[in-house]
């Protein structure tokens, strides 16, 4: 499965959300924290989500 620039792309992108909502839980430092419980967790599922879109995308021809 040969995958091109724009997939490697997407997947970056993918990554630094991930990273992004890791990061913030740590910064934010509390079990029962507003980014915590709500916003961290929709945002990792989506990124997985999307690096799983990204390694099955292909362009039309």
């Amino acid at each position: 499965m040969p995958l091109e620039k724009i997939n490697y792309f997407f997947i970056g992108i993918g990554i630094a959300v991930i990273a992004f909502s890791y990061i913030m839980m740590y910064l934010e430092n509390s079990a029962d924290g507003y980014f915590s419980l709500y916003v961290s967790p929709v945002l990792l599922v989506g990124a997985y989500a999307w690096i799983l879109f990204a390694l099955l995308y292909r362009k039309r021809t």
